[in-house]
This record gives structure tokens, sequence and C-alpha cells, in this order.
């Protein structure tokens, strides 16, 4: 058999990966550019590394003098610290610090084996962890391929999704610019996720009961909200009867449920862990003032407005709505699945009390839900009579997003504060940044 590595699928990767690193080399690697890896956010992500393996104080005692001091940046700057009752955390969860620290391990071995500094911030530190989303989005990439399996898309048409689920929407910038949010980790975790959900309701073996447990533990320690992701499972079924039918298997052998339950919550339970150690208490809400409001959701604005629609500044996600069409030709019951499961996410992220999620590239919640906008474009492909229209279309929209993205990434699209007048007034110029 033919490895999947010398297919043409198998190949794209690998290229993506090359292209993704040798990008990324020049955009980190030089000067001092390598100080700019972790950003507002990503530094709050990443700070559980350091307070653990280095300083061992999840109450974050060296803020000031290295975030403050030794590493002080004035636009990458973020005090990520939450203050409580039996002392100060991290307001984010752990999940992402978790993926990210075999990178965190191996920059340390690196930096005592050199000159540099073992403080956790230093230059190999910020090399290894900028590499972390280049791995993560090849293991993305590589379920999401798989994935496509199950629904008989050929080789060149895989080749076409993978090629335009990375440069055609806003995963090609949380790879390698803002390597250091939750999103790129989230991605190669949902992507295996909805694969090993797919072997589960295809196979019926009760270890993928327990490794879908793992994953979605995985998947809430990163980011909590994103256990949407197991409302996925309905369309991932691919019938009702298929759903139903698994659903009863599972729960007709009660080991296996009660050990994926127990393996779901011993994941998430480092967090409790932490909360414990740090303040005292296993159960906080680190966010503090923060939360959703429901009777309010801005569900046309997180996909429409000129402040950070989804639809207008990474329009491939739209155009993947075509494949809802060809769902509906072979499968009402999956089209119908599918729709309720975007509408139900977009209604709870749109929810959130800054429903842009402040400083983003288009509407940066929806990077981690790919793997399952892929699958309407490998469909559409697969279907579709008139082909070559809607690769032309696709063409079309990856240089608009390439364009919007570096124009995001030099500042001409304003990273919260765009209106109408300002999109269109710089709407693909990229001379005003030659």
């Amino acid at each position: 058999m033919k490895s999947n590595w010398l297919k043409p699928s198998g190949i794209i990767i690998i290229i993506v990966a090359l292209l993704m690193t040798t990008i990324l080399s020049n955009l980190r690697w030089h000067g001092e550019d390598w100080k700019t890896t972790l950003g507002s956010d990503a530094r709050g992500y990443y700070a559980t590394l350091p307070a653990t393996f280095i300083y061992g104080d999840l109450n974050y005692g060296f803020f000031e003098e290295i975030e403050l001091k030794k590493y002080f940046n004035s636009n990458q700057m973020f005090d990520y610290r939450s203050i409580q009752e039996g002392g100060v955390t991290n307001k984010f969860y752990c999940g992402t610090a978790i993926a990210e620290a075999p990178f965190f391990l191996l920059g340390h071995l690196w930096s005592h084996a050199s000159d540099k500094d073992t403080d956790g911030y230093s230059w190999y530190y910020m090399i290894f962890i900028s590499l972390s989303g280049v791995f993560y989005l090849m293991l993305g990439l590589i379920y999401t391929n798989k994935l496509l399996d199950f629904y008989d898309i050929k080789e060149w048409h895989k080749v076409i999704v993978l090629v335009v689920t990375v440069f055609g929407t806003n995963l090609f910038y949380y790879a390698i610019v803002e390597v250091g949010t939750s999103h790129i980790f989230s991605f190669a975790f949902v992507a295996m996720f909805v694969y090993f959900s797919k072997l589960f309701f295809t196979s019926d073996k009760a270890k993928y009961s327990i490794i879908l447990a793992a994953l979605l533990g995985m998947i809430v320690l990163i980011r909590p909200i994103n256990g949407m992701i197991i409302f996925s499972l309905p369309f991932m079924a691919g019938s009702w009867e298929a759903f139903s039918r698994s659903t009863l298997n599972l729960l007709k052998r009660p080991f296996n449920f009660l050990l994926a339950l127990l393996l779901f919550f011993g994941v998430v339970s480092i967090q409790l862990f932490i909360y414990k150690i740090s303040v005292g208490s296993f159960f906080i809400y680190s966010y503090t003032d923060e939360g959703f409001d429901f009777l309010h959701p801005h569900f046309i604005d997180i996909l429409f407005s000129y402040k950070k629609g989804l639809f207008l500044y990474t329009p491939m996600y739209l155009l993947a709505f075509v494949g809802l069409w060809y769902l509906w030709n072979k499968s009402k019951y999956m089209m119908i699945t599918w729709l309720l499961f975007f509408v139900m996410i977009t209604y709870i992220l749109s929810s959130w009390w800054s429903w842009y999620y402040g400083g983003s590239f288009s509407s940066r919640v929806y990077v981690e839900y790919l793997p399952l906008f892929a699958i309407l474009i490998g469909v559409a492909l697969r279907d579709m009579k008139r082909r070559a229209i809607y690769i032309s279309v696709i063409s079309i929209l990856l240089v608009i997003c390439q364009i919007q993205t570096y124009q995001y990434r030099y500042y001409d699209i304003h990273w919260s504060d765009m209106t109408k007048d300002k999109y269109w007034n710089v709407f693909l110029r990229i001379d005003r940044l030659m």
C-alpha cells in the first residue's frame, strides 16, 4: 500500500510545514524579533510553564522582575494575573501550556547547554515555542486529511482543501504570528477529536470512547468553551441510527463508560489542582467580571461586521457553506446537524461580553472548528459538476485572505477598531505598505 506521505495530500502537508518554518524563521528568529513571539494573551497562556518548572511559583511573583523589567515591551505587555480571595493565579487555563510543554523543555535544555539565560523567556525558549505552532498545525492537518477519507474526497481535492484551510483562512496567522494564543493548539486537538469520533461511530469499538474522553479533556483544558465540540457528534455520526446505536452501545459497557468519564475529569482536574495550589480553592472563576450575555448575542456582528466579521475578513468560511447543498442532496440529517452545530456555537461565541475577542484577525474563535469547514469544502469539490468555477472562486478568496492577513500584520487593518469607511479605504491596498 502506498504510504500516505507519498500521496499528494501527504506531500502537501510536508511542504506546508517546511514553508511555514521558513516564514517563521524570517519573521521571528533574527535580531530582536524573537522577543515578540509572545504577545498579550499568549504571555498568560505560556506563563504557567516557567511558573511551574523554573520559579516554582504559581502565584507569579516573578511577574514584576521578568515581565515588567527584564523583557518589558509596551506593545506585548499584558497582565495575566487574576486576583482572588486566596491569592494570585493565572487568568488563563493551563491546556495551552501543557501543549507547549515539550517545546518549553527543549528550550530549557538548549538554554542550559548554551550561554543563554535559563529564565524561561530567553532566545531558545521563544524559538521552540514558535516551532510548536508549526508542529500543531501539521498535526491538525494530518488528522483533517485522514478525516476527509471518510467522505471519499479524492487526493487532489484533499490537496486543495488542505491548502485552503491553511492559506485561505486565519489559521495561517495563528500558526506563525500569534502562535502563543490557544487557537492553533485547539485546532489540532479538535481535528483529532472529530477524526476519532468518526472512528467511534463507524467501528463501535470501546477504545475510541477512551481516546475521545482524553481529547475532550484536553480541549476543555485549553479553552473550556471549546468543549462545545461535543455537540458535533450527531453530525460526525452521519445518521441518527448510527448516533443512537453507538451511544447505547457505550452505555451498555459501564466499565468503559466510567473509565472514559474518569479520564475526562482526570485531565480537567489538572486545572483544579493548580487553583488549589495557587489560591487554596479548587473552584474559582479566573475571568472575574468577564462573562456571557446570552440575552444579547451579537450573532450578525460576529459573522458580518466591519469590526471583526468572520465572513468579511475570511470569506472562505462562507464559501464552505456551498457544501451544505451537497450534504442536503446526500443526507438531510448531516446537513441539518452541521448547520445546527454552527448556529449553536455562533450564538454562544457571540454572547461573550467582548464578542469581537479583542485584538484578532477576523473572528479568531472559529479557527479551532476548521476541520468541520474542511469537510464542507471537500464535499463541494467531490460532488460539484462545475468544479472549475468553485476552484476559481477559492483561488480568488485565498489571495484576498493573504492580502488582508498582510494588511492586518502591518496594522492597515486595525486590530479592533475597524469601520465601514476604514475597511473600504484600505481594501486590498498593499501599495500603502510597500
